[in-house]
């Protein structure tokens, strides 16, 4: 509670000085760096927000350095970066010409390390590429269907154990593509509240009545089912043309993990249809890093349609979208993006069938595996780590995305500088992309970290914590040397 306060008065006080700069900007005492709109457009409707506006101003504006640092490497373990600096409170960034090297990336999606610039996916893209070219210059349904697309297609439905797969050129229009073709007027989408945008986008765009439910929350889901199959659509009382559950295998700000049993069974004993977002979870959850559906042994056909994204866990870019036949056969004819979208180019789809063979073992190595499992071990370790420090971590014990609470505006920025001083690349989150006093740091694992990286860090970050004091957590975990790995035992410490 007392951080909850003290929260919104940091964000109060930063409020009040910032009405103050607009005043003094206004009668010129401060110089004003933002773009303006003139005085003859006064009275027509404004471009910008104007609460976003005075947020980019006076809040934004103060930390925006601890976004958009331009790297120079591959996005692997570690990163190369560029210094830059602002002599005007971070309005314009000027580059130095040093380049930082060997910082520890914490940041990155690369969940099992294929973004490196060495090994089989190296040298089997840069073949493809002098083969095929960089770029396709057309549409599948044109002249830009190539057999490595067809491979890759088949590659993902074998791997997914569904009947037919297709792929995208990127992952974010997947999702905001997808469900204009499938539903219409009269259709109801029962929407997790914290899916990412690109599904609040398509689900936006396809014209179907959105209807929220509370974050994992079965009960908040059932209760709009029921509604739903009682009241049916509103005015007309007519029943609905098909209701779709939209979740997310692992959700990005959170990391949480979807309660995928439960939706089933409730997808199952409502009749209706489930869309599940895997862009997080494939390739990082699961014995064999099939994702959410293999983490709790589920059967692949009671999902009806399985999206994931090739950007993350296989160091590549796009999408794909998974489930029976004749859907995909229909998307292939109706979806906007197989019919406008560029085709994607062979040496990304020839990294993404490399590494999806890696982690199938049909390259003839254990190394796909070994990674999944390395992946689960540093998640966990790190995870533990955090706790018995004192931080507040967010999410679910398997799940490789961190979350680490922050809370207090001043905090953000600091707290990525600091780590920066210290050689770690870390991503610092706040609002609109988390609610306003939910401030946090986000760390992504990978199965490329070495236990002396993730050593190094926690040191580090236990230093910051320190320093920033941002050890909130009452409940320490107990660091027992002979404790079962995933056992967590606590106890009450003094405040």
């Amino acid at each position: 509670m007392l951080v909850a306060v003290l929260t919104y008065v940091g964000y109060g006080v930063l409020t009040l000085f910032g009405y103050l700069r607009d005043f003094m900007r206004q009668w010129k005492i401060e110089k004003c760096q933002n773009a303006t709109e003139r005085e003859e457009q006064k009275d027509f409707v404004p471009l910008y927000q104007d609460f976003e506006n005075f947020y980019n101003r006076n809040l934004y504006m103060r930390i925006r350095d601890s976004w958009n640092r331009p790297i120079c490497s591959v996005p692997g373990a570690k990163v190369d970066m560029m210094e830059r600096v602002s002599h005007d409170y971070n309005w314009t960034f000027t580059y130095t010409g040093r380049v930082i090297k060997d910082i520890i990336n914490m940041g990155s999606y690369n969940y099992l390390g294929f973004a490196q610039k060495t090994g089989a996916c190296q040298e089997a893209a840069a073949k493809v590429l002098s083969q095929y070219g960089a770029g396709v210059c057309s549409t599948r349904q044109e002249m830009g269907n190539l057999d490595k697309h067809e491979e890759l297609e088949k590659l993902v439905a074998r791997f997914l154990g569904v009947e037919s797969a297709m792929a995208y050129g990127m992952g974010f229009a997947t999702n905001n593509l997808f469900l204009f073709p499938l539903l219409i007027q009269g259709c109801l989408i029962l929407s997790d509240e914290l899916n990412h945008a690109s599904l609040v986008l398509g689900a936006r765009l396809s014209g179907a009545t959105i209807r929220i439910f509370k974050h994992n929350n079965m009960q908040s889901l059932e209760k709009l089912l029921k509604d739903a199959i009682v009241h049916g659509q509103p005015r007309t009382r007519r029943p609905w043309k098909k209701i779709l559950i939209l979740v997310e295998g692992i959700y990005s700000m959170e990391g949480s993990i979807v309660r995928l049993p439960e939706v089933i069974a409730l997808k199952k004993k409502y009749k209706s249809y489930l869309y599940l977002d895997e862009a997080h979870s494939i390739g990082a959850l699961g014995p064999s890093g099939r994702g959410v559906v293999d983490y709790f042994g589920l059967n692949p056909e009671d999902v009806d349609v399985m999206m994931g994204t090739f950007t993350k866990s296989f160091g590549a870019a796009g999408g794909y979208i998974a489930g029976k036949k004749e859907l995909i056969d229909y998307l292939r004819t109706y979806s906007h993006s197989a019919a406008y979208a560029t085709s994607m180019s062979p040496p990304v789809v020839e990294q993404i069938i490399t590494s999806v063979k890696c982690i199938m073992g049909e390259d003839g190595t254990t190394i796909g595996r070994a990674r999944v499992q390395q992946l689960a071990e540093n998640t966990r370790y790190f995870r533990r780590r955090l706790k018995e420090m004192g931080f507040i971590i967010y999410g679910n014990e398997d799940s490789p995305v961190v979350p680490l609470m922050l809370y207090m505006p001043a905090k953000i920025g600091a707290f990525g500088r600091e780590m920066l001083k210290r050689n770690i690349g870390v991503v610092v989150v706040g609002f609109p992309a988390t609610p306003i006093i939910e401030s946090r740091a986000r760390f992504c694992l990978s199965a490329a970290h070495t236990k002396e990286m993730l050593d190094t860090a926690l040191k580090e970050i236990n230093e910051v914590g320190d320093l920033l004091q941002l050890k909130y957590s009452r409940r320490r975990l107990v660091p027992l040397l002979d404790r079962p790995f995933d056992e967590t035992t606590y106890e009450e410490t003094e405040d």
